[in-house]
């Protein structure tokens, strides 16, 4: 059967998709990398053979981060940037494009959600978790996924929450940012179809960084299906797969890794 024009060829059946060297040359930008999830995705993408743009709002964990990389033997750049600002996601595009000519894998991963009483939460906070979780990825996503359309092409990953899909009190807000994400989702894959494929990940409760100010019990415990949190490796391989050609007939697609939540 002839492969469609301009399509990246799937793996063959039996291929193992990521094998070390799946993403060699590849340029993979990360938001969010300087800690947590997002630093176990930009650390496994440069594993496997990809050069990582490492972006957070602070730069002392973004050239830590960019460190580890660069120990791999792969390029990193550390950058600071607070996505909630659309100036500043404009930069980041420009700033990464001008060093390294490209991006070709985009994780929209940045985002902060506190629990705050409806009633209690005021505008400024409203207005901050919105910019964070939707205003900037989405400024961000378009930019990039215009320059992919234009160019040879490229994926991108968003990072929402089961927040989105089964919101909890106290955190209106977020569950309603990380929805507009989910929404997002869909239209950037058909407006920017068959040249940049994009998909969400919805993770549940995770033991990263964040998880250093639960109780024990909910580091051990969790009342999804699996009855626990998970593990960051356990969502890199989802970002990994998302990226690669082994999904190469996936996008618009919101893939739940939380547990059975």
């Amino acid at each position: 059967m002839t492969e469609p024009i301009g399509l990246p060829r799937p793996p063959a059946v039996g291929d193992t998709a990521l094998r070390p060297g799946t993403f060699d040359g590849t340029a993979v930008f990360v938001t969010g990398a300087g800690t947590g999830l997002g630093k176990a995705i930009a650390s496994e993408f440069a594993r496997l053979g990809a050069d990582v743009v490492i972006a957070s709002r602070k730069l002392d964990a973004c050239e830590a981060a960019a460190a580890e990389v660069q120990a791999m033997g792969r390029r990193a750049m550390a950058v600071s940037v607070n996505m909630s600002r659309w100036e500043d996601a404009e930069r980041l595009v420009e700033t990464v494009y001008a060093a390294w000519g490209r991006i070709d894998i985009l994780v929209n991963n940045a985002g902060m959600g506190p629990r705050v009483a409806s009633h209690d939460y005021a505008e400024a906070l409203f207005d901050k978790v919105m910019d964070l979780n939707f205003k900037g990825p989405f400024r961000l996503g378009a930019l990039v996924a215009k320059r992919m359309f234009d160019g040879a092409g490229g994926t991108i990953v968003n990072v929402s929450s089961s927040g989105a899909l089964y919101p909890l009190p106290e955190v209106v807000p977020y569950s309603g940012a990380k929805a507009a994400l989910n929404a997002m989702t869909v239209s950037f894959a058909r407006e920017y179809a068959p040249k940049v494929r994009v998909n969400t990940i919805s993770p549940g409760p995770f033991l990263t960084d964040i998880a250093k100010a639960w109780t024990p019990e909910a580091r051990e415990k969790a009342t999804n299906a699996l009855g626990r949190p998970g593990r960051p490796e356990e969502i890199v391989t989802a970002a990994l797969f998302l990226a690669s050609p082994a999904s190469s007939f996936t996008t618009g697609a919101i893939i739940r890794v939380d547990g059975g939540s």
